[in-house]
């Protein structure tokens, strides 16, 4: 049976992973490009799923660039598989958020909701989860084999290892319910009353 306790644990847990996700889709840090600059310094380069910054122009422009995408071949495979992982890691937020809202209603619904609740919200988690490692799977793959990577000094970067950690606390926290919901006791068990005497 899933206490109270267990859920509250697992919803902290879901928030941290949840702000994790949004952190890696807002911030440009999923590849990056560092080398030092003949005039001293360093140049950086750095690739989120929806923008890209330079450190020589100080701007950001957004990517995929059209006119990558536009390229036959190689170029729409990189733009369709990277768009893909910004959808899947913006359907995984959209999964949590719900996820979240479902903790909140579950916990406020009593003992008989918490029962049963916890297969839903680890479904939830895990579906999130499994989005969110597809999506930083891709990533890896065009890292490792995009010919736009085979420059020297490119890396994954912090956002791929948000998006790591987070996919790892949400599937860590639907097994953890679904653990809890099949070992632990019931929650406040009822206990058999003696048969009056002489009956």
């Amino acid at each position: 049976m899933t206490r109270t306790v267990v859920y509250s644990t697992a919803l902290v847990a879901l928030v941290a992973a949840t702000a994790m996700t949004l952190t890696s889709i807002v911030s440009p840090n999923w590849v990056s490009y560092t080398v030092p600059a003949p005039s001293g310094g360093t140049v950086t380069d750095t690739i989120g799923l929806h923008r890209r910054c330079t450190s020589s122009t100080g701007t950001c422009s957004p990517f995929p660039d059209e006119a990558h995408c536009y390229r036959s071949g190689e170029g729409r495979s990189f733009c369709s598989m990277w768009r893909t992982t910004g959808f899947l890691m913006n359907f995984s937020t959209v999964v949590e958020i719900a996820t979240i809202v479902g903790f909140l209603i579950i916990m406020r619904g009593g003992k008989v909701r918490r029962q049963g609740g916890w297969k839903v919200l680890g479904a939830m988690m895990a579906t999130a989860a499994a989005a969110e490692f597809i999506g930083m799977t891709v990533v890896a793959y065009l890292f490792d084999h995009d010919e736009m990577f085979l420059v020297p000094g490119y890396r994954l970067d912090s956002s791929w290892y948000l998006c790591a950690t987070s996919a790892s606390v949400a599937l860590l926290s639907a097994i953890g319910l679904a653990i809890s919901a099949l070992v632990l006791p019931p929650e406040d068990g009822y206990q058999l009353l003696n048969e009056p005497s002489g009956v």
